[in-house]
């Protein structure tokens, strides 16, 4: 499903984000990114979303390599990814219901097929009475579960989450990672999640991969 064979990624400026990262990632698994701010997690994602492309290495996702050369084909691969961003990307003036369902308006699916998919999507994340909600009005906590179910709804292959657990307390983190495991086993995805949180890993749902300084410090891949 993700393959990145020596990936490095070198920004303009020279700063040298990741150096030679090897990871293989399959359908259903969760793998945790763990390392300190500027350590390149949250680069390592922009490569798997094609927002960033690897300057040295092989990085394929869905069996499409990712170059600035297929920029079509990675707009496609999109649609199959469901981003859980770290400061969320709610559209404000909109309902958690509408803000689910504005992210699948790229996917080829009626007005109807979106409801049902948004309503189901906040019933799984506990948030089905504040579907009439403005996303405002939520408090962080709602909007990051909100977050989630929009990217729940779209029914992806490969769950992209950057720092869920930011700024919230244990018993709250907790949830969001379950609530992400469980995204895996009902979507089949494989959910990648970037975290600080290392103490509330369990180790038995996932896969730790530990970044420093751009570098893998340990992979099992």
């Amino acid at each position: 499903m993700i393959e990145a064979k020596n990936v490095s990624l070198q920004y303009p400026d020279g700063t040298l984000a990741l150096r030679k990262i090897n990871l293989s990632v399959k359908m259903r698994e969760i793998v945790y990114i763990t390392g300190p701010s500027g350590s390149g997690k949250t680069s390592l994602l922009k490569l798997l979303m094609g927002i960033e492309f690897p300057t040295a290495g092989t990085l394929k996702v869905l069996g499409q390599t990712l170059n600035e050369r297929e920029m079509k084909k990675i707009r496609w691969l999109r649609t199959l990814m469901g981003p859980v961003f770290q400061d969320f990307r709610l559209v404000k003036g909109r309902t958690a219901l509408e803000n689910v369902m504005l992210g699948m308006r790229f996917l080829d699916l009626s007005l109807e097929e979106m409801k049902s998919r948004a309503q189901e999507a906040l019933f799984k994340v506990g948030l089905e009475h504040k579907a009439d909600a403005l996303v405002e009005n939520l408090s962080w906590g709602e909007g990051q579960r909100v977050s989630i179910a929009r990217a729940v709804a779209r029914k992806p292959a490969i769950i992209l989450a950057d720092e869920p657990t930011g700024n919230l307390d244990k018993e709250n983190a907790q949830n969001i990672l379950e609530l992400l495991a469980a995204a895996s086993r009902e979507c089949n995805a494989a959910v990648i999640i970037t975290t600080h949180a290392t103490h509330l890993i369990d180790e038995s749902k996932g896969r730790i991969i530990r970044l420093r300084k751009g570098s893998m410090e340990r992979a099992d891949a």
